[in-house]
């Protein structure tokens, strides 16, 4: 070897480095863990829901829905029943086929329902045999449930006879029971109560998100019947019902007569239809509308997609095949009548004004996550897109006035983008850099920054209530997902990459660090909007810290706000106010009620739970609503750079320290758990 290889080699010519100390007790086989069953879920739970917070909380249930709701797609299930009870426990029960129960092949000592509830990779969703099309996809789904479940209890119906087993953990108490005759009933029931352990103590189901959730799987499958019942103590004081039966036999049609219910529709009727694949493996669902004053939003869109019922909110490829199916369709339509401008039209400019729904049922979908936020299946856009696009050729030529009023629809939107492109001397911009604009930034109307806000908000939910309650001259509305990078443990390199930070440089018009440029902000003022929960907090921590980071002098000049939504909704007769938090609810209901009066009181759990008319009365309207500025003193200059590196920085031992020695001195009263 030369001299020169020998000096690049690592492994060569040096001696092997002594350490000053030797470990201990050392590094060897014994350190090497081999986790069991369920272990590892209860280990790493966010490795198989995606964390422990309230999503992945409420995700539990989804993964027991879909199993039922898998069954009703299969046809072998037609009525679901969904159930809250007051001590935390959520039901599900169909009446499918019902899990096996008979011993596993590979597993003769046990049933295959033990099977299924505690051995990863376990279920019937492997191959076509048993389900043609379905949600579950890995064997994971309720074996995951049942590893995070302080209490599963589970009962199989099949064959006229009922079975029954309980677990706590992952592990069962006992062994399969054989309860007795069930000559009128078939199908599982799953009764479950997620563990504190995982969740924490203060977690607490949700009824209104399971309502939604139940609620929107039913769309998805037509003729599919979900019971809904609730405790009242759980309910009372909100608009989620204590008992109902969703049924939807329209699908997906009905569900966008309701969301654009109070919108003007460009066309008489919606474009939706279904298409049945012939070897009955799987179809596609759609229902779409196009609006001038949008949904609830004014000029804004939007697109929902599902995939085998599973929702996929960072759509996929399903979408991509709705968005080309229903641009190529419109511009060849275009172009056969003599229609100008046709070539100019693009997909933003066809589904910037609609509202699009899109269910497409699969074999073996591949998704990003074990969440299934995205699908990722190359055969769903070509098979979308062929479905949805000979469907739309037709609706267009049977309705040729429709269609012109569309084609004149979507020409004005790209009339309107050419326009803007153009456009060179935008007052809330930099005449030498072209105005780009994230997708999901509903702008408000008035080009020049006076009197124009940001209003920040923590996922579409939000979003969409935001931008109903917004006064569309000067407030916009910017939807994240979920937390944003913490920016003060990052590298530049992930903070240049990452999309939420780029869309809200992109929204704000200016650039960071010395860079920044106060006058070239697109707003006055910029407005941090999230729950009044600890999740919320947590975001509008990570977004203080981004802008004190990232463009301080937003903080210095004053512009920089955040909401003051209300926690609590108090209603005596035919009167309403609103409470900001305990002391302030209990000082209303003493000064402004009258004494022997019954005080309903309400609480909102999240932005989302508030109508548009909530929201805006009492956080958004700049003539009721109530803001804190975000104020840097000049006396808290010297610790403030201090504590944020040691509450947000990257050294996890700082903050464990800062919580121990501060603790101690909070109230736990205070604090809103």
């Amino acid at each position: 070897m030369s001299s020169q290889n020998s000096q690049n080699d690592l492994f060569g010519g040096a001696p092997a480095p002594t350490p000053e100390k030797a470990p201990a007790p050392g590094y060897s086989a014994a350190h090497i863990e081999v986790l069991e069953g369920l272990e590892a879920v209860r280990r790493r739970p966010g490795m198989y829901i995606g964390g422990t917070d309230e999503r992945a909380f409420h995700h539990l249930f989804a993964e027991i829905l879909d199993n039922s709701m898998d069954e009703a797609v299969a046809g072998w299930a037609d009525r679901i029943e969904v159930a809250v009870d007051e001590d935390g426990f959520i039901t599900v029960t169909d009446n499918g086929r019902g899990i096996p129960v008979d011993p596993h092949p590979k597993y003769p000592d046990k049933s295959a329902l033990e099977v299924v509830l505690t051995v990863l990779h376990a279920g019937g969703k492997f191959s076509d045999s048993a389900y043609k099309t379905s949600g579950g996809l890995h064997g994971v789904g309720i074996s995951v449930v049942n590893a995070l479940s302080q209490t599963l209890e589970v009962e199989v119906a099949r064959e006229k006879t009922l079975w029954r087993q309980t677990y706590s953990r992952g592990l069962p108490l006992g062994p399969l029971e054989k309860v007795g005759p069930a000559p009128n009933r078939r199908g599982t029931r799953i009764r479950f109560l997620p563990d504190t352990q995982i969740f924490g103590d203060k977690m607490r189901v949700k009824p209104a998100r399971v309502y939604a959730m139940a609620r929107a799987k039913a769309f998805l499958r037509r003729g599919v019947k979900i019971q809904w019942r609730c405790a009242p103590g759980l309910v009372e004081g909100t608009e989620t019902p204590t008992d109902d039966i969703l049924c939807f036999p329209g699908g997906l049609a009905d569900r966008m007569a309701e969301l654009a219910a109070k919108s003007s529709q460009i066309t008489a009727e919606a474009f939706s239809g279904r298409v049945e694949r012939e070897d009955g493996g799987g179809g596609v669902e759609w229902a779409v509308t196009w609006s001038g004053n949008g949904y609830g939003s004014e000029a804004d869109g939007f697109c929902q997609s599902y995939c085998n019922t599973v929702p996929t909110p960072q759509g996929g490829t399903h979408e991509q095949g709705l968005r080309a199916a229903l641009t190529k369709g419109l511009r060849a339509y275009a172009e056969h009548t003599h229609a100008k401008k046709a070539a100019n039209i693009t997909p933003d400019d066809v589904l910037g004004g609609a509202g699009a729904l899109v269910s497409v049922f699969i074999g073996d979908p591949e998704f990003q996550g074990q969440t299934k936020e995205r699908l990722a299946t190359p055969e769903a856009a070509k098979l979308v897109e062929t479905a949805v696009r000979d469907q739309f050729d037709h609706w267009l030529a049977g309705s040729p006035k429709e269609a012109a009023k569309l084609i004149e629809f979507v020409i004005e939107r790209a009339d309107d983008r050419m326009r803007r492109r153009k456009e060179k001397n935008v007052k809330r911009q930099t005449a030498s850099r072209r105005l780009r604009l994230p997708g999901k930034l509903a702008d408000c109307s008035r080009s020049d920054a006076d009197g124009t806000e940001l209003f920040i908000v923590e996922g579409d939910s939000a979003g969409g209530s935001a931008k109903q309650a917004r006064s569309r001259q000067t407030q916009a509305i910017l939807p994240l997902r979920g937390k944003i990078l913490n920016v003060a443990s990052a590298t530049a390199d992930k903070i240049a990459a990452n999309q939420e930070i780029s869309d809200l440089l992109q929204a704000l018009g200016c650039q960071t660090g010395s860079r920044f440029k106060l006058d070239e902000l697109r707003y006055e003022r910029v407005v941090i909007m999230t729950d009044a929960d600890v999740d919320g907090a947590h975001i509008a921590a990570l977004l203080i810290t981004f802008f004190y980071r990232s463009m301080p002098e937003l903080i210095h000049s004053g512009r920089l706000f955040l909401a003051q939504p209300p926690l609590y909704r108090l209603t005596q007769g035919g009167r309403t106010l609103y409470a900001r938090d305990d002391a302030h609810r209990d000082q209303i209901i003493a000064d402004e009620f009258k004494p022997n009066g019954k005080v309903e009181i309400g609480r909102f759990k999240g932005l989302g739970e508030m109508t548009p008319s909530q929201l805006k009365e009492t956080t958004m309207d700049p003539d009721k609503r109530t803001m804190a500025r975000v104020v840097i003193g000049e006396d808290d200059l010297p610790t403030l750079e201090a504590l944020v590196e040691t509450l947000m920085g990257k050294k996890p031992e700082a903050r464990f320290k800062f919580i121990q020695d501060n603790a101690a001195f909070v109230d736990e009263a205070s604090l809103d758990l």
